[in-house]
């Protein structure tokens, strides 16, 4: 009997060292990033500003891998059914789990079906006109826009996105009525914009400012609570619609499941990426703000922006139509 109870011991001891030994071991291969946005967005680049550092602290490579669609939720739906191994990561923002799943039409609980990891960062936005438009502030557009209702239109990245619904709150803070456009991401919205096709575009920082500094587009205003640093020549959008504010948040998810010791390994080294100096200088020239913090004070941030994103589509009967 001692015989076979020694045996039996040490298999027992094997199995509850297995899960501490995995978690030693990540990773041991390439992690792939999945950004459920086109390249060129704003999603996309912040994950390319930030994936080779995120790397470094890993000892890994990390992969980009694009899969854009339906307002974000393909990319977010293939992580949201990945294995729950950490090699398998969502750069999410505003768009997928707040506002998307607020309008109830995304295939996946935002909630339920992911594993925080960390919120990684904010961005503004800045409303964008074509070159030839007759507007040169804020004021003036929005004026523009009153006296031809219903004959101007705007871009957004999809039905449920966060640009769909900025400019939404725009639409109703400043008593205007504008035709919808929605495009796979808002990368594909620049040569419909810049040609006037579209009359504006609430477009993230980061992805519509070099279309501003190429001369491109014109910008009017910024979305953000006070003037960025960035462009403190360019106003808020609030000095001429009073109370209108919205950012983009940036955050790091995996499928639900993922195990603690491995959700603290990527929480730390995102957290890490973020304070390197090179990172720091090049996502302060995308006007894109790093964050950072724990897997809890992410979900709660998220939980928070839901309901308010919920409230503002209830309030103004919006649907993600």
């Amino acid at each position: 009997m001692k015989k076979l109870l020694v045996p039996l011991l040490f298999a027992a001891a094997a199995l509850q060292a297995a899960p501490a030994a995995l978690a030693q071991a990540y990773p041991n291969k390439p992690i792939r990033l999945v950004v459920p946005f086109p390249a060129g967005g704003a999603t996309d680049i912040f994950a390319r500003a930030v994936s080779q550092k995120l790397g470094e602290r890993l000892g890994t490579t990390v992969v980009v891998d694009n899969r854009p669609g339906a307002g974000g939720t393909i990319g977010s739906d293939v992580v949201s059914k990945a294995s729950p191994d950490g090699y398998t990561l969502l750069l999410a923002t505003s768009s997928t789990h707040s506002i998307g799943p607020s309008f109830g039409k995304v295939p996946y609980d935002a909630v339920a079906d992911f594993t925080p990891i960390s919120h990684v960062g904010n961005a503004p936005s800045i409303m964008l006109v074509p070159n030839t438009s007759p507007a040169k502030t804020v004021k003036e557009w929005v004026e523009h826009a009153r006296r031809n209702p219903g004959k101007l239109n705007y871009a957004s990245s999809g039905n449920g996105t966060v640009v769909h619904l900025g400019t939404e709150y725009f639409k109703a803070q400043a008593g205007l009525y504008l035709v919808h456009i929605p495009y796979r991401g808002t990368a594909l919205a620049i040569p419909d914009l810049v040609s006037g096709k579209v009359d504006v575009l609430f477009d993230s920082l980061p992805s519509g400012l070099p279309h501003v500094k190429e001369g491109r587009l014109r910008a009017l205003g910024i979305t953000g609570a006070k003037r960025s640093p960035l462009l403190p020549e360019l106003p808020a959008v609030s000095e001429s619609v009073p109370g209108y504010e919205t950012v983009t948040w940036f955050g790091l998810y995996g499928p639900k499941g993922v195990p603690a010791d491995i959700v603290n390994r990527l929480s730390g080294a995102i957290n890490q990426a973020l304070q390197d100096s090179d990172v720091k200088e090049r996502l302060a020239r995308l006007g894109i703000e790093p964050v950072g913090g724990t897997p809890q004070q992410f979900a709660a941030m998220t939980n928070a922006d839901r309901a308010r994103w919920k409230k503002i589509i209830t309030d103004r009967k919006l649907t993600a139509d």
